[in-house]
């Protein structure tokens, strides 16, 4: 039987692009947000927690968003806040690094959990821990070159890379072996106007289509 989470893991699978909200985006910046990045074709959005009231954002979006747009919490590093995202509304939750005591949580609440890492010993430390989808990050160091490495001897890990994604290296991204990517400010910035949000949106999703 396919459980919750692994249900949202090929969800993320098939929206491809993880838009990640980090900064001064209170609820009522939130909501327009979600519609331009809908609007350009990306249907996943995590809101960090460090993110202006992450909390109450995502309640909003998952009030208010369509069905099929997937909204989660990124940033969790600790099982108090695993607690704290899954009661505002999470539907999945992304770390930036690999701690146990939170997949433990996560796991008690059904929900999936993406951790942060980047070497062998870390991708094969969650996948024992029950993770087959990490995050690799931060993924500019080593690049696609790596991801593709690092794919070699682990084939049965899904990994999404965050962190020095854009339009320019998505496709490469997805052609090492990337199931999904993470996209911070390439994708949401402050200074951008819901239309470039929008535009820088479609452009993403053209290049991941194109690589496929």
């Amino acid at each position: 039987m396919t459980t919750t989470s692994e249900q949202m893991a090929w969800q993320l699978r098939e929206a491809g692009i993880v838009a990640i909200v980090r900064g001064d985006f209170g609820p009522d910046k939130l909501l327009p947000i979600v519609e331009a990045l809908l609007s350009g074709g990306v249907r996943a959005i995590e809101v960090t927690l460090n993110t202006s009231d992450a909390l109450g954002g995502i309640a909003a979006a998952r009030h208010h968003a369509p069905s099929d747009v997937y909204i989660g919490a990124g940033t969790v590093r600790s099982a108090a806040d695993v607690d704290r995202a899954v009661a505002a509304g999470a539907q999945y939750l992304i770390a930036p690094c690999l701690d146990l005591a939170s997949l433990a949580r996560a796991r008690e609440h059904g929900v999936l959990m993406m951790p942060g890492v980047y070497t062998p010993t870390e991708a094969q430390t969650a996948y024992i821990a029950g993770c087959r989808t990490v995050k690799l990050f931060p993924a500019d160091f080593g690049g696609p070159a790596y991801l593709k490495a690092l794919r070699a001897p682990l084939d049965d890990i899904d990994f999404v890379p965050t962190g020095g994604v854009n339009v320019e290296t998505i496709a490469a991204f997805r052609r090492a072996g990337a199931v999904a990517v993470g996209v911070g400010s390439a994708l949401v910035s402050a200074n951008a106007t819901l239309e470039e949000l929008s535009a820088r949106a479609a452009a993403l999703r053209k290049a991941w289509d194109a690589a496929a």
